[in-house]
């Protein structure tokens, strides 16, 4: 019994050294380390706050490129981590001594992609460094932010609260590309394409089949990548190997003269191909203009099929007796547009002040006058008054008075539009081959008097234009003897006189002045009493006869309007009329919300697909697609 009581506190010794001092030996060590945080994992990394997967292979140079080197403090990591562990320790001054020599990536200077793309292979092994780099430095235990400054400057941060992370800096001129490692791929292709095409590499069978087989491999890998993130994982070893077949390329070709020949070669067959490319562009976007949309073919048809189902009496537009009224508001529209029109009337109606004091006169042609009447008495223009006329019962406008119309018809004009012409003939004339220009209705803006004949003053508008504020001021301006009020349209050299004339021919040399500014058809006042006076037409038929061979001016009806009204023009306000919505996507928007009238004039229309799109909710907004005929014909925004 003694004997196990002197054996009691031997026993009790034993069991707190074995048990009881661990146990607090390993609470200080946790005491020890509780000022320290690891980043994470060592199976994942994080870039831009994303956490991903770690990934042994470099990482693409686009995401590099955001995450810049100098975010990594490397001294000061080795600083707050070299008494972890001796290991660490030894591999943070191997990095240190690694990372020598590398210059810092700061995202505020402006990258140039051109040199980063043909300094070749110098840059991608560089890049694959500093990726290497930032993978090991990723790969160590690390603190955060809060403890490293915790040791650097005990002062500024209260014991057991962390500092929160430093957010990255938004400076106005950072700059990231996207693209690099695409466009550098591009690049290796275009030089293997060299390669092969040179007698040293065709003569080397070998080398020739290893070549072939790099540029299917970078070929599949780019495919319809346009920027870095597009690529597949694994690009970047197969741009290294392209690397490598590229240098031995160069080894075995060392004849500078054939490689510079066969770039320009290059060059030259690249500049023939953009040059095809411009010119079939061009077409098509004449063709696209000129072609009527499913929409727009089936819109007419609808309605004319409603118009001939109704009774006479059901066809005729209420107020006509203000037609003729001199004291109110006239407009002329000469179109064969349903849709277009409708817009120009409607905007113009919005607009008004005094809507019942708008009378709007529409001439169309035959195929499109029982559409023409059926849309608008089926949407009338609230107060305003509307008369559709056709224009094959002006019986007076007849190639006996009208040159314009016996020219149209003679065999010259139809051999130049519907004949194949070869050469570059075709190519300068293709903006002046517009079947409108066949049209009669283009032209009619010449016979103003004959068709208005009770009127002292009317207002031209286009189909393409719309009204954005009310245009009843145009009726008090005096223009002091002149008969067109237009806005003149000289601030730029191709809409002055020797544009759209020749001046080669001494008619038009000895009669104008090429420097002229010119004016825009689209939105016109004409004092039809002046017009008269003096004999407007008469001085447009003349002119017409002179030009019957195209020699004076190609066809349109600008050029015979800016001779016809040669020292005749008011120049009206600019803000009256802003134009080039149809083709200059830099027009200004404070001028286009200042204007009274924008001007679509161009190719680029807005009811077409083609149209520019900033452009095209300034005439959408006047278009109701809800209305019957519209869904009927699946027109839509």
């Amino acid at each position: 019994m003694k004997l196990k009581l002197s054996l009691r506190k031997p026993v009790l010794v034993l069991l707190f050294l074995t048990v009881l001092a661990p146990i607090v030996l390993y609470t200080d060590k946790l005491t020890t380390f509780s000022s320290y945080e690891f980043i994470q994992e060592p199976s994942t990394l994080s870039f831009n706050r994303d956490v991903r997967p770690l990934n042994l292979l470099p990482e693409e140079l686009s995401e590099t490129l955001k995450e810049p080197l100098g975010d990594v403090h490397v001294e000061n990591l080795s600083r707050s981590v070299e008494h972890v562990d001796g290991e660490s320790s030894r591999r943070i001054r191997q990095l240190n001594e690694e990372s020598k020599g590398i210059e810092t990536i700061v995202l505020s200077q402006e990258y140039n992609p051109i040199k980063q793309v043909t300094q070749g292979q110098n840059r991608v092994e560089s890049v694959e460094n500093k990726e290497n780099l930032k993978v090991k430095v990723a790969e160590l235990p690390q603190h955060s932010s809060s403890a490293t400054k915790s040791e650097t400057k005990p002062e500024a941060q209260k014991p057991g609260k962390r500092e929160p992370a430093k957010p990255k800096s938004d400076k106005p001129n950072e700059h990231v590309i996207v693209d690099n490692r695409v466009r550098y791929l591009k690049d290796q292709l275009i030089r293997a394409r060299v390669y092969l095409s040179l007698t040293a590499t065709r003569t080397n069978a070998q080398f020739s089949r290893e070549l072939r087989t790099r540029v299917k491999e970078v070929q599949r890998a780019l495919g319809d990548a346009t920027k870095d993130t597009d690529l597949p994982k694994g690009t970047y070893d197969k741009l290294k190997a392209m690397d490598q077949t590229l240098a031995k390329g160069k080894q075995i070709q060392d004849d500078c003269t054939a490689v510079v020949k066969k770039l320009r070669a290059i060059i030259h067959s690249t500049e023939e191909q953009a040059r095809v490319h411009q010119k079939q562009a061009l077409f098509l976007t004449h063709l696209t203009a000129k072609t009527v949309p499913k929409g727009l073919h089936c819109l007419p048809l609808r309605l004319s099929t409603e118009y001939y189902s109704l009774n006479s009496s059901s066809q005729q537009f209420p107020n006509q007796e203000k037609l003729d009224d001199p004291n109110l508001f006239h407009y002329a529209l000469f179109s064969d547009n349903v849709l277009a029109t409708a817009v120009v009337v409607n905007s113009t109606v919005t607009n008004a002040k005094d809507p019942s004091k708008h009378v709007f006169h529409i001439v169309t042609d035959k195929l499109n006058y029982a559409a023409m009447r059926m849309w608008f008495l089926s949407n009338p223009p609230g107060k305003a008054t509307i008369q559709v006329q056709n224009i094959d019962e002006f019986t007076w406008l007849n190639a006996s008075y009208s040159p314009v119309l016996k020219q149209l018809a003679s065999r010259n004009m139809i051999d130049y539009y519907f004949k194949t012409h070869k050469g570059s003939e075709s190519d300068s004339n293709l903006k002046f081959r517009n079947p409108k220009y066949l049209s009669m209705m283009n032209h009619l803006r010449f016979y103003l008097p004959e068709i208005f004949p009770k009127l002292r003053k009317v207002v031209f508008l286009d189909d393409d234009i719309v009204v954005q504020k009310d245009l009843s001021g145009l009726w008090s301006i005096d223009l002091k003897g002149k008969v067109n009020g237009a806005v003149e349209t000289c601030g730029e050299n191709f809409h002055r006189f020797d544009r759209y004339l020749n001046f080669s021919n001494p008619i038009i040399a000895k009669n104008f002045d090429p420097r002229a500014c010119g004016w825009a058809y689209g939105m016109n006042v004409f004092d039809l009493e002046e017009w008269k006076k003096q004999n407007i037409t008469d001085v447009y038929h003349s002119w017409q006869n002179l030009n019957h061979d195209r020699q004076l001016w190609k066809l349109g009806t600008l050029p015979p309007g800016l001779i016809t009204f040669w020292k005749r023009v008011y120049a009206l306000e600019k803000s009256w009329h802003v134009l080039g919505l149809g083709y200059n996507p830099s027009v200004s928007q404070k001028e286009i919300e200042r204007a009274a009238v924008v001007h679509y004039n161009g190719n680029l229309k807005p009811w077409l697909e083609i149209g520019i799109p900033k452009f095209r909710g300034y005439w959408n907004k006047y278009v109701d697609y809800d209305q019957a005929y519209l869904r009927d014909c699946n027109l839509s925004p």
